[in-house]
C-alpha cells in the first residue's frame, strides 16, 4: 500500500525563492536552444551532464515581426520561469543568443550563452557542458523555504473535453480559483478559439468595461484575421475536435460554455495578456491570448511565469511540460478505468452525486499544494515533456 503524507498546511508550501523574489516549485537547470539548429548541441550537453534538461523545438530561423517577438518572449519567459534555477542558452550565432541570455539575466538568475558558428558543435558542447555541470551542482544545494499560498501562480487549460468536462473537472478548477484568487494568487486562462459562442459571457466576466472591450477586440481580431480569412468551410474539422465529438460535444458553443467553467462563479479577469506575456497588474485572474492546442497553450503560460498548471480532461489528454508540473483532473469514470495512470485528481464522484463541486475544489487545492511541495504529477512520472513554440506566419 502506498502511504501518502497527511497533515500538511493548505495555506503554505515550500518552494525555491529566486533572485527576483518569485517562487518556483521545481529546480531545473535548463539547456535552451535558440533555434532548431541548436537542438542537437543542447541534447548532447544533457546527455553529458545528468540533472540538466534540454527542450528542443522547431523554430528560430528567418522569423520576423510579431512572430519573432513571440519567439523571443517564449524563450526568455521559459528561462525566466521560477521553476528554473539556471540556464545555458545555445544558438547558431551570437547576436540572437545574447538577446535571450540578456532577457533571462534580468531576473538575476545564472545564465550563460554559447554560439556555434566559428566553433562547431564539439567545442560548443564541451564548453557548455563544463558550465552546465557547475550549474547543476550549485542548484542541487539550493534549499526550499516556506512560502504563503499567495505566492503561487496557477494556470489552467482543458483538453480532450467531453460532456463530463463542463459538468465536473472544469468547475473543479473554477472552484479552486474562487477560493484562491481572493487569497492573492495569480491565475490565468485562455484558448481564444474555444471561447467562440460564449464570447458575450467571457466579455462580461472582465473586471471593468474597458478590459472587457479590449478582450472582445482581441477575440474579434482572431475571428476576422485567422478564422474567417483562412477557413475552407467552418470550424467543424477542428473545433470541436474528433475526440470532443466522440465525447458528446456537438458544437463549439457547447465546448465554450464548458471552457468558461474553469473561472468559477466569482472571478473576474483583470487584464489581457499577449502570448507568453508575464502579468503586471498584481495578483488576480488574467486572460492570455493563446492557441487551444494543449502543448502550445501550456508552453505560453509557462513562459508567462506560471509555475503549476491545472488541466481538466474528459477523454484523457496526456499532455505534460518540461518545466511546469501539469495536474490532470477528470470527471469521466471511463477515463479513470482506462487511463488511470494519467490522472492526478479524480472528480467522477460529481456525476455520481457523491462529491460536490466545492469538495472537488478542495481536493484539487490539496493536490496543488502537494505538487508544489515536490510530489511528481502523473505527466512528470510518465516523462511527458511536450514543448511547442507558437508560430504566427511563414518565415522569410
Amino acid at each position: 500500500m502506498v502511504r501518502r503524507p497527511t497533515g500538511r498546511s493548505l495555506d503554505a508550501f515550500h518552494g525555491w525563492r529566486r533572485e527576483n523574489g518569485r517562487v518556483g516549485v521545481r529546480n531545473h537547470v535548463l539547456l535552451l536552444p535558440l533555434d532548431d539548429l541548436s537542438n542537437a548541441a543542447c541534447e548532447a550537453v544533457a546527455n553529458n551532464i545528468k540533472g540538466t534538461l534540454a527542450i528542443p523545438h522547431a523554430y528560430g530561423r528567418l522569423q520576423f515581426g510579431e512572430d519573432l517577438d513571440i519567439h523571443f518572449r517564449t524563450l526568455i519567459g521559459t528561462g525566466a520561469n521560477p521553476n528554473v534555477a539556471a540556464v545555458v542558452v545555445i544558438g547558431i550565432e551570437d547576436g540572437w543568443t545574447k538577446r535571450v541570455v540578456d532577457g533571462i539575466a534580468a531576473t538575476g538568475k545564472p545564465v550563460v550563452g554559447f554560439g556555434i558558428e566559428g566553433h562547431g558543435d564539439i567545442a560548443t558542447i564541451a564548453k557548455a557542458s563544463y558550465v552546465a555541470k557547475e550549474f547543476v551542482q550549485w542548484a542541487s544545494e539550493l534549499q526550499r523555504e516556506k512560502c504563503g499560498i499567495e505566492e503561487l501562480w496557477v494556470s489552467t487549460k482543458c483538453g480532450e473535453s467531453d460532456t463530463t468536462t463542463g459538468l465536473s473537472s472544469c468547475p473543479t478548477v473554477g472552484n479552486m480559483y474562487d477560493k484562491w484568487i481572493p487569497r492573492g494568487i495569480h491565475g490565468v486562462f485562455g484558448e481564444t478559439s474555444e471561447i467562440t459562442g460564449a464570447e458575450h459571457l467571457c466579455k462580461a466576466r472582465a473586471a471593468t468595461p474597458e478590459v472587457g472591450e479590449r478582450w472582445y477586440k482581441m477575440w474579434k481580431a482572431y475571428q476576422d484575421d485567422v478564422i474567417e480569412a483562412h477557413k475552407t468551410d467552418d470550424l467543424s474539422d477542428s473545433q470541436p475536435t474528433k475526440g470532443n465529438i466522440a465525447g458528446g460535444l456537438t458544437t463549439i458553443e457547447e465546448k465554450a460554455l464548458g471552457n468558461l467553467e474553469k473561472i468559477g462563479r466569482e472571478c473576474n479577469y483583470i487584464d489581457i495578456l499577449q502570448p507568453a506575456e508575464a502579468p503586471s497588474k498584481g495578483p488576480g485572474l488574467y486572460y492570455m491570448d493563446t492557441s487551444s492546442a494543449a502543448a502550445e497553450c501550456v508552453t505560453l503560460m509557462a513562459a508567462g511565469g506560471y509555475v503549476v498548471h491545472t488541466f481538466p480532461t474528459g477523454q484523457g489528454n496526456v499532455i505534460g511540460n518540461p518545466i511546469v508540473p501539469v495536474i490532470k483532473i477528470t470527471g469521466n469514470p471511463k477515463t479513470m478505468r482506462t487511463m488511470p495512470e494519467h490522472i492526478d485528481v479524480d472528480v467522477s464522484g460529481i456525476l455520481r452525486r457523491d462529491l460536490t463541486i466545492p469538495q472537488a475544489g478542495d481536493a484539487l487545492i490539496q493536490n496543488i499544494v502537494r505538487t508544489a511541495n515536490g510530489r511528481l504529477t502523473a505527466s512528470e512520472a510518465l516523462g511527458h515533456r511536450e514543448f511547442s513554440m507558437t508560430k504566427l506566419y511563414r518565415s522569410a
